[in-house]
């Protein structure tokens, strides 16, 4: 069994597009793929669940046949940051429960877990986790917990050299390994210098880019079309 940790550069790099690309390409190799969002923010009640977009993706990719609140027991209604979201529903989030999500997708014996993170990297989680006397937490704390090898999405934009280098630094001063990166245009709009800034990612980050995903325009393709497509476009040498 092997887990994954996706992270990216900042919000709204398209984690959950890479993340149920990478899923769709590890099924069609006949893996058994769990996906895990411990937090998610921006959710709509449906038959009395909460339930978030992303995370409905990654259920719907993944085949150990998880329900929405095994791959995302921490669902928040408004769309901003976890822990304000959870704060103005009088909720404090906690890596325990974090953990214990975990624990049940580690329960199902895939071959492969997959966590899509939220955010970037150090996203804060709760300020006063009393099972860690009180002081901050972070949701890289449950990536470092669980020894995650960890996938890193760069959403290639202005600024995305400094916003790499920095959250790969990060990742290894935290004693864990990026096993691989995805350039990702998130934007409709394109790059300047896209060929140029991506020559330069591959120059400045030591791990393997396994892919590099353009802006899917086509509007006559649904989103799991666009999704299934990306699959095919996924290096998966780094998970064989």
């Amino acid at each position: 069994m092997k887990n994954y940790f996706i992270t990216a550069t900042d919000t709204d790099a398209g984690k959950t597009f890479v993340a149920s690309a990478l899923i769709c390409a590890l099924v069609k190799e006949n893996k058994r793929i769990a996906a895990y969002k411990p937090v998610a923010a921006g959710c709509q009640e449906q038959n009395g669940v909460l339930v978030n977009e992303d995370a409905a993706l990654l259920a719907f990719f993944s085949n150990c046949n998880q329900d929405i609140p095994s791959v995302n027991p921490i669902a928040l209604i408004e769309a901003i940051a976890p822990h304000i979201a959870a704060a103005h529903a009088d909720y404090e989030i906690s890596l325990g429960e974090i953990n214990n999500g975990f624990e049940e997708v580690l329960s199902l014996h895939a071959d492969i877990n997959i966590t899509e993170g939220a955010g970037g990297w150090r996203l804060p989680l709760s300020f006063n986790d009393a099972t860690y006397n009180n002081q901050p937490t972070f949701l890289s704390d449950f990536a470092k917990a669980s020894k995650q090898d960890v996938i890193l999405i760069v959403n290639m934009k202005l600024g995305c050299l400094n916003h790499a280098l920095l959250t790969y630094q990060a990742i290894i001063a935290d004693g864990l390994n990026c096993i691989a990166w995805v350039a990702n245009s998130a934007n409709v709009e394109p790059m300047s210098n896209l060929k140029e800034n991506i020559a330069s990612l591959e120059k400045l980050l030591p791990m393997p880019k396994i892919a590099q995903f353009e802006y899917f325009q086509d509007t006559a393709m649904s989103l799991h079309e666009k999704i299934s497509v990306a699959a095919k476009m996924i290096d998966l040498t780094p998970f064989k």
